[in-house]
C-alpha cells in the first residue's frame, strides 16, 4: 500500500506543481522557494525542535506552544514548516528571525529524507490533522521521535481511513505521542489504529492564548482611523460563500441601522480585491484598509487588505461573525474573538472545530445561525442589544479560562520525547 501511495505523489507532482503555479498568478509567493518543496534546504543548525503548523490555521494554533517552546529551550535551534505562503508570513510575522522557517517538501520519500537528513531534529512536532506517510516513515528510520500536538480527526476521516486501515494504523502506530484535542479525537484516533497507551487527551491549544501584547492599544489605534463610533460587525478569515451571506445581511440591517460598519477581513490575500468587488456589487460604498485614508461616515464596508491584523480588527469589534462556515472549508478558530470578550455569529459548516462551537453555543457565547435571513435576524438582535453583547462576550472569556491546561500536558510531553532522545 506504501509503493501505490508513493507511486500516487509521484504522479500528482506535476499537477501539485501546476496548482502553484496557477496560484502564483495571483500570489507571487507560491513561485518561489520550489527547491524546498523537494527538501532542498542549506544544511543549517542541527539537532533542534522542527514543528510543522501547514497554514495559518495551524500556526495560531501552534504559536502558544512555539512561545513557551522557545522560553524552555532557548539553546536549541527551532525550525517551523509550513505549505501555504499565508502560513509562513504569520510564522516571520509572529517570529521573525528566533525561529527557521522552511516549505514542508512534498511527501516524496526522497524529498523528505534529504530533507530531514538536512535538518537532524531532534524532535518532529506535528500541528492538529497533517499525516504524511513518507515523512513519518522517513523520521522512524532515523530514529527521531515524531509527535503530533493538538490533534484533531473527523468522523469523514475516519469514514475515509477505514478503507485503506492497515495503511493508516501503520502510519500511526509508530508515532511516539499524540495529544487529543477531545474524547472524540482521541477515540477516531485509536480507532484509526494509533497506540491507545500513547493517546493522551490533553484539550485544546487554542484555548492558551490570553490577550497579546499591545493588541489593545492597537485596536484603539484602528478603531481611531475608522472612525468606529458606530456599532461594528467584524466578518474575520470569510471566504466568498461566507461574504454572499453576512454582505446581503448587512445591507439589509442598513434599512434600521444606517450607522453601522462592516469590516471584512478575508482569509486570503488574493481575495481581497474580489471581496471589495463583490461588497461594491451590493451598493456598498466600499474602502480598503491599505488605502490609508481613515473611514469616513459614508464607508458603509471596509476590506482589510493587510495580513496580521484580524486580532486586532476582532478586538475593535461590536460583534463578530467567524467566517470558513457557510463554505467547504469547515470553519476557522472561533476562539480568538471569545477570548476578547466578543459575541460570536458562525455559520453551520464548523467540521473544523465542531465540539469548540458546541461548546461557544451551549454557553451562549455564539449563536450558530443556518442561513442568510436567520443571519440577519441574529446580527440585528445583537446590534441592538448592548446588554446581550456583553453576557455573551464574558461567557466566552469565561469558557476559555476554564479550559486551559493543553498547553501544560503538551509541553511535559514533549520534556519526556526530549529527554528520551538523549
Amino acid at each position: 500500500m506504501r509503493f501505490l501511495y508513493s507511486l500516487l505523489i509521484i504522479i500528482g507532482t506535476p499537477f501539485v506543481l501546476l496548482y502553484f503555479a496557477i496560484r502564483g498568478l495571483r500570489d507571487r509567493a507560491y513561485l518561489t522557494a520550489w527547491d524546498q518543496r523537494f527538501g532542498y534546504i542549506q544544511p543549517g543548525k542541527q539537532g533542534g525542535i522542527l514543528l510543522h503548523a501547514a497554514s495559518v490555521g495551524e500556526c495560531a494554533a501552534a504559536k502558544p506552544l512555539i512561545k513557551a517552546l522557545l522560553g524552555t529551550y532557548p539553546d536549541l535551534p527551532f525550525t517551523v514548516t509550513t505549505i501555504t505562503p499565508t502560513g509562513a508570513d504569520r510564522v516571520r510575522s509572529d517570529f521573525g528571525g528566533e525561529v527557521d522557517h522552511y516549505y514542508l517538501p512534498l511527501d516524496l520519500s526522497s524529498a523528505v529524507t534529504r530533507f530531514l537528513h538536512r535538518l537532524r531534529p531532534k524532535l518532529i512536532i506535528v500541528m492538529e490533522t497533517e499525516i504524511w506517510p513518507n515523512l513519518f516513515q522517513a523520521a522512524q528510520l532515523q530514529n527521531i521521535p515524531l509527535i503530533i500536538a493538538n490533534a484533531r480527526l473527523s468522523s469523514r476521516s475516519v469514514a475515509r481511513y477505514q478503507h485503506v486501515s492497515g495503511f493508516v494504523r501503520s502510519i500511526l502506530q509508530p508515532l511516539t505521542w499524540i495529544g487529543a484535542q477531545s474524547t472524540l479525537d482521541a477515540e477516531h484516533l485509536t480507532r484509526c489504529g494509533a497506540d491507545p497507551q500513547n493517546v493522551e487527551l490533553t484539550g485544546n491549544i487554542k484555548f492558551e492564548p490570553g490577550i497579546p501584547d499591545g493588541l489593545i492599544e492597537q485596536s484603539r489605534a484602528l478603531s481611531s482611523l475608522w472612525n468606529t463610533h458606530r456599532l461594528v460587525l467584524v466578518a474575520g478569515s470569510t471566504h466568498e460563500a461566507d461574504e454572499r451571506v453576512v454582505i446581503p445581511a448587512f445591507c439589509k440591517l442598513l434599512e434600521n441601522l444606517p450607522e453601522a460598519l462592516l469590516i471584512l477581513v478575508p482569509r486570503y490575500p488574493e481575495r481581497f480585491n474580489r471581496a471589495a468587488q463583490l461588497a461594491k456589487s451590493f451598493g456598498l460604498l466600499v474602502e480598503l484598509h491599505s488605502a490609508d485614508n481613515g473611514c469616513s461616515d459614508q464607508v458603509q464596508c471596509l476590506v482589510v487588505d493587510t495580513m496580521g491584523e484580524l486580532m486586532a480588527c476582532y478586538a475593535a469589534a461590536d460583534t463578530v461573525f467567524v467566517g470558513g462556515s457557510f463554505g467547504a472549508e469547515g470553519g476557522h478558530n472561533p476562539l480568538e474573538p471569545a477570548v476578547l470578550g466578543k459575541p460570536i455569529l458562525v455559520g453551520p459548516k464548523v467540521e473544523n472545530s465542531k465540539e469548540l462551537v458546541a461548546l461557544l453555543v451551549a454557553c451562549n457565547a455564539a449563536l450558530l445561525v443556518t442561513n442568510q435571513q436567520d443571519f440577519y435576524k441574529n446580527l440585528q438582535t445583537l446590534m441592538h442589544d448592548h446588554e446581550l453583547r456583553n453576557r455573551m462576550g464574558q461567557s466566552g472569556q469565561n469558557l476559555v479560562k476554564k479550559n486551559k491546561g493543553a498547553l501544560g500536558l503538551t509541553m511535559a510531553a514533549i520534556a519526556r520525547q526530549l529527554g528520551s532522545s538523549e
